[in-house]
């Protein structure tokens, strides 16, 4: 599998999941869990969804073991932290500690993303370059 289908898979069940959260806030007209809501989608969809889209243009890193590493730390760190806010907004103070466990472990995760943005153009490899011809 490789870094980019993983990430637009997990960022599908993540979208599914922040849905589903939405729903069910509405459903019980009780919104205390909403910034869990809030990380969710952007953690879990948005963020997820552009490192596939970033992946999957450097086919090398794309199947990179490493790049794998990150979307699975990335997506443990998102879990975690989605359920450890939800469980501080519905007054679990126990919480606190694993919400900011669960934040350095994504910070961790977007310091190797950066790393990998950021590394020497020379040794990062694009995907082909689409050009489109006009139909006769």
């Amino acid at each position: 599998m490789t870094a980019s289908s993983l990430s637009f898979r997990l960022a599908v069940l993540f979208v599914i999941i922040g849905i589903a959260m939405g729903i069910g806030m509405a459903a019980s007209q009780n919104h205390a869990i909403m910034p869990a809501h809030a990380h969710l989608n952007l953690l879990g969809w948005v963020s997820l969804f552009l490192f596939g889209i970033y992946y999957e243009r450097r086919p090398t890193l794309d199947t990179s073991r490493l790049a794998l590493i990150q979307v699975g730390v990335w997506s443990v760190g998102t879990v975690l932290l989605t359920v450890a806010v939800a469980a501080l907004h519905l007054g679990y103070a126990a919480f606190e500690l694993i919400a900011a466990i669960s934040s350095l472990i994504v910070l961790a995760a977007m310091l190797l993303f950066a790393y990998f943005v950021f590394r020497p153009v020379t040794s990062v490899a694009p995907g082909p370059t689409v050009r489109m011809t006009p139909a006769e």
